[in-house]
């Protein structure tokens, strides 16, 4: 993963010209979204329900020059068809019904050095003050209970993985305090093994080391809990994948129904320094004047943009209108919550929440998707992730749903209240502003919500497993 330079559309951006198509790069690069009629067949809707879902509730990607579509343009829809049909896929059953997430290990004392590997270089001689300000894994596994209404989540016990160090044969020679502060490898013990796990100084020198991504998924493997549908590790380490990327914040291996999240990248003190950009974070990344400026041209009103209507209405571009409008003053430079006074932990969360729910959506045997801006859209960059939303998008809402059991009305309702208890941060006011728009069109009722499995699975409080 790389960063790319994040375009600015103005000191002052009132966002009030809104684009819900693709962007003009993306015909430059020969993306071509699915037509209505296609999207509506791989919700495992019909043809004449081609109209049910209006492009300004659910946009088209955006497809920015430097994001994932536009590297990758022809990358292959997942139907909720051929998600049925994927053999890779887990069923989630009564015997493996748990979502179990993994905190960061404790550290032995003997390398407690490999704590400070977590902080950003600048911070590394000393004990950072953005360390305190570091998501709560409690506070994402209580996310994902929300986000994967209907399935059971659990905490994996703290002393169930601890780093340690690496001990070999014992024929390896005494080291200088230098060199044993850098080790190559160090060990992560489980209840049965201590596994080795890869290190390496940070290619872009943000943090001091690395850790190997495949290693800690090894971990998962020989962790994973016999009701287990899927374990989530979430890690303070930078990640690396192979020798050739810089960096890597999440991954998983669906089939193996295992999946690992770094904190580290999406720390908000980092975000200059990685062209991350947040006054057009989702969902004002589809504002029109900063979409044309990241390809580009010249701002300019456009036939596939939408005006902001002064006049007041509750149609379902009112619904997306409404979540700019939650965005703006957190980030307005007249408003008295300015980025310097916006809670770091906050944003911290957010992001890591986003990405540990896309990463779980693998593990559902969820591919990457090209028919809505989504959560479940690949990304080729930090800034990239900020600009796509944390909902998922009909043709993907309709596999989870379908994997969980629950209901469209009972999940949006849980996502709701977690974001109430969190309206201090941005992307959780916003997408609760959102899910009340979606709610309100869908009737006190909630006559369009998709109904649930029979399997009468029901959302339960994270929970200790014993």
């Amino acid at each position: 993963m790389t960063s790319q330079t994040s375009a600015r559309a103005s000191p002052e951006c009132e966002h009030n010209i809104l684009r819900f198509e693709s962007s003009t790069h993306a015909e430059e690069v020969g993306y071509r979204r699915p037509a209505a009629q296609q999207r509506a067949i791989a919700a495992g809707r019909t043809k004449k329900d081609a109209d049910s879902w209006s492009d300004s509730s659910f946009p088209a990607p955006l497809v920015l020059p430097g994001d994932e579509l536009s590297f990758d343009p022809r990358y292959p829809p997942q139907s909720l068809r051929s998600w049925l049909r994927e053999k890779e896929r887990n069923e989630v059953t009564k015997e493996k019904n748990a979502l179990y997430v993994a905190g960061p290990p404790d550290t032995d004392t003997e390398i407690g050095f490999v704590r400070t590997w977590a902080c950003p270089e600048a911070d590394a001689k000393g004990v950072s003050v953005n360390a305190t300000a570091r998501p709560s894994h409690v506070a994402v596994a209580n996310y994902l209970g929300a986000f994967y209404h209907g399935m059971r989540v659990k905490l994996l016990p703290s002393e169930t993985l601890r780093f340690t160090s690496w001990i070999d044969d014992g024929s390896q020679p005494s080291k200088s305090r230098a060199e044993s502060t850098k080790p190559k490898l160090i060990g992560l013990t489980t209840p049965k093994e201590c596994i080795g796990i890869r290190t390496r100084v940070c290619p872009d020198k943000t943090f001091q080391r690395q850790l190997n991504l495949d290693d800690l998924l090894d971990v998962a493997i020989s962790v994973l809990p016999d009701d287990a549908y899927a374990l989530l590790m979430v890690v303070e380490h930078d990640l690396f994948e192979d020798e050739d990327d810089d960096f890597c914040c999440g991954r998983a291996y669906g089939g193996s129904r295992i999946a690992a999240v770094s904190m580290a990248r999406y720390n908000p003190t980092l975000d200059e320094q990685q062209n991350v950009g947040r006054e057009h974070a989702w969902p004002a990344s589809h504002c029109d004047a900063y979409v044309q400026e990241c390809c580009g041209a010249t701002p300019r009103a456009t036939k596939k943009a939408r005006t902001r209507s002064n006049e007041p209405t509750t149609g379902p571009e009112e619904l997306f209108q409404a979540a700019v409008s939650a965005h703006k003053p957190f980030f307005a430079p007249t408003s008295l919550s300015t980025n310097e006074q916006l809670s770091p932990s906050g944003l911290w969360l957010s992001r890591v929440c986003q990405t540990a729910s896309h990463e779980l959506g693998h593990c559902f045997g969820m591919d990457h998707c090209v028919y809505y801006a989504c959560v479940m859209q690949g990304t080729a960059s930090l800034a990239e992730d900020v600009r796509q939303p944390p909902y998922l998008c009909p043709v993907d809402l309709a596999k989870v749903l379908r994997a969980t059991g629950a209901g469209e009305r009972g999940r949006y309702e849980a996502i709701l209240a977690f974001c109430e208890g969190h309206e201090g941060t941005p992307m959780f006011a916003v997408l609760g502003a959102w899910i009340r728009g979606i709610l309100a069109e869908s009737g006190p009722q909630g006559q369009s919500s998709t109904q649930g499995s029979k399997m009468g699975f029901r959302n339960m409080p994270v929970e200790l497993s014993p």
